[in-house]
């Protein structure tokens, strides 16, 4: 026993102490900036043609041939669709044959009263039965005017069996096919005029009239965001559409952007200079602790917490009106893990900075 309690007291005189390791924690963060540019929204919505038209034919029919997809380039007169011409055509003979019938009647009306004028003359005849021939030829005159227009108007009717496009652009729709039947006026391809194009968003109510007055509009793509143009507020609807309940703004942009293509989705932001500049932060980087918001700043490798006050909100950030000043650096993930004087380690190798 003797021996086994000195053994005991050898080994416990010959271990080492513990070291006390210090807690680093590593935390996101970013540098503040100011900026003096106030983002009030960003909408997306989609890359339209000015001008598409809605195309129908004129007169009701079966078609018989369609001679465009979408996507297809068209010039102006060019046809896109026919329908079947028989029953036009037959009414424009119609139509004819009644002109040629009533030409008829007007000339046999004008050579009697040729001959009754000189019948008067010669004073064969009193002045009476010439007044009858020649309101005979005026109403048969009147009859061949008519049926001249009754045929101009079956000519034209027979043209519209032919659907054609009215501008320069691009096919975007097609509502009918092949063996349908159409009434007139019913649209069956949609064109978009080559040329100027358009952005077309909608806006909550709430901030129709605060987007209204702002001048400056930035355009970027989806597919290409790091490319922006400026736009310009062209039309504001004045009543909400029924379905979304939003207010549909078309935005105009520049006719040289040819990466601009019809269908696309692009982003419209509005913003406005404010009278000083602001200093936004992630909503990730506030710390809510006994009714007051702070930040935790790092200043030499730790962190000490620093209350701030919220001046509102531009977009996903928090504008912040007083505590923090531009050049210090604030964590943005982790802030619930820390405590004051904590030691962090920032993950990244550059620092980003607070957006803009």
């Amino acid at each position: 026993m003797l021996v086994a309690a000195s053994a005991l007291a050898l080994l416990g005189a010959c271990s080492k102490p513990e070291e006390k390791t210090e807690d680093i924690r590593p935390v996101r963060a970013i540098q503040l900036v100011g900026s003096d540019v106030d983002v009030n929204a960003e909408f997306s919505g989609e890359v339209r043609a000015r001008v598409e038209s809605r195309l129908g034919f004129r007169v009701g029919g079966k078609i018989v041939s369609r001679k465009v997809d979408v996507g297809t380039l068209v010039k102006k007169g060019q046809v896109l669709m026919q329908l079947d011409p028989q029953d036009l055509q037959l009414s424009q003979a119609q139509a004819l044959a009644n002109l040629r019938a009533a030409e008829t009647n007007r000339d046999l009306a004008k050579a009697d009263l040729k001959r009754y004028q000189e019948l008067v003359s010669k004073s064969f005849v009193s002045q009476s039965v010439l007044d009858a021939k020649d309101s005979t030829f005026k109403a048969a005159q009147a009859s061949v005017d008519a049926s001249q227009a009754a045929y101009r108007g079956q000519a034209n009717q027979a043209g519209y069996a032919a659907l054609v496009a009215d501008v320069d652009g691009v096919v975007t729709e097609v509502d009918a096919e092949i063996g349908q039947v159409v009434t007139a006026g019913t649209p069956v391809v949609h064109v978009a005029k080559s040329g100027e194009k358009e952005i077309v968003i909608g806006l909550p109510e709430d901030k129709v009239e605060t987007l209204r007055r702002v001048q400056d509009v930035q355009v970027r793509l989806w597919a290409d965001p790091k490319n922006t143009v400026a736009g310009k507020i062209r039309e504001i609807s004045p009543v909400a559409d029924p379905s979304t309940r939003t207010y549909t703004v078309k935005v105009s942009i520049p006719d040289a952007w040819a990466e601009a293509k019809l269908g696309m989705t692009a982003l419209v932001q509005f913003a406005s200079k404010t009278p000083a500049p602001q200093i936004k932060v992630p909503l990730t980087a506030l710390f809510y602790e006994k009714s007051t918001t702070s930040v935790w700043v790092v200043e030499q490798g730790a962190v000490k917490l620093v209350p701030v006050t919220i001046g509102g909100v531009a977009g996903n950030d928090i504008v912040l009106a007083g505590g923090v000043k531009q050049g210090q650096t604030v964590v943005t993930a982790g802030v619930n893990l820390l405590k004051p004087g904590q030691k962090v380690k920032i993950l990244g190798d550059d620092l980003p900075k607070a957006a803009k």
